[in-house]
């Protein structure tokens, strides 16, 4: 794992940005059409405004996953990881991608994850744009997370802390509206991805942070597990990086 610190979230998000943007035209001119991963919530803001502004990408032989989505939420609502992805990434950029949306109040939800299963299945991730929450999740893995089923896509139960920060962060007005279940990409499939570029800003995941790259690789804290991929860079800001017993490369 390679771990970059900043001055701040914005000159954070836009060396992420910067990363997988090369990543993807690299990609791009050796084959053609490809798949990323893009991700949501309050970690993902700076890096996804700087993505769309990246030049030189055809993004219209580009295919769009996302990581998650809450279980009977329509997209309507302002904390849907559906309507965040089309207002803050999709409908900004100069061509249309491809988008496969996560839809978790689809009337039939095992059918719903065969469908994302199955398409992401049959494609090769060149990058995966993602963050960690503050109890360590990666996409809404809560730990303790399953680090061994094959399946791509899972309904999980969001832990306490996990709903705490969604509330936190302003997405619903009281925890009683946080719903209890998700689906989320599991860790296999998320470790699939050949390169995995991490955005993690704010003191808040500072404990987060330091559990992910000193401490053990457990699933009781989920991003430990990047530790073992080839290619994982974390992006922080000096709030995040705070806990960390050794100061990481800056810039």
């Amino acid at each position: 794992m390679k771990i970059r610190t900043f001055q701040d979230a914005t000159a954070m998000g836009e060396a992420a940005a910067a990363q997988g943007a090369e990543a993807i035209r690299q990609a791009l001119a050796k084959q053609g059409r490809i798949s990323i991963i893009v991700a949501t919530g309050a970690s993902q803001f700076e890096t996804l405004k700087a993505l769309v502004k990246a030049p030189g990408i055809d993004w219209s032989k580009v295919t769009v996953f996302h990581l998650d989505e809450y279980v009977g939420l329509p997209e309507s609502h302002d904390a849907s990881f559906r309507k965040y992805l089309r207002e803050r990434f999709v409908n900004l950029l100069p061509a249309r991608p491809e988008f496969i949306p996560v839809d978790g109040d689809a009337k039939d939800l095992h059918a719903e994850l065969e469908r994302l299963s199955s398409l992401i299945s049959r494609a090769t991730i060149e990058v995966c744009f993602a963050g960690i929450g503050e109890n360590s999740h990666l996409a809404f893995n809560d730990p303790p997370a399953d680090f061994e089923t094959a399946r791509p896509y899972i309904v999980v139960d969001l832990d306490d802390a996990c709903r705490r920060q969604q509330f936190g962060e302003g997405w619903f007005l009281t925890m009683d509206d946080v719903p209890k279940q998700a689906v989320s990409m599991s860790i296999r499939e998320i470790m699939r991805s050949k390169k995995i570029i991490l955005s993690v800003p704010d003191q808040r995941k500072a404990a987060a942070v330091k559990g992910a790259v000193e401490g053990p690789v457990t699933p009781h804290c989920p991003a430990s597990v990047v530790q073992g991929h080839a290619d994982c860079t974390l992006y922080l800001d000096q709030a995040s990086a705070s806990g960390l017993s050794r100061p990481p490369e800056r810039g």
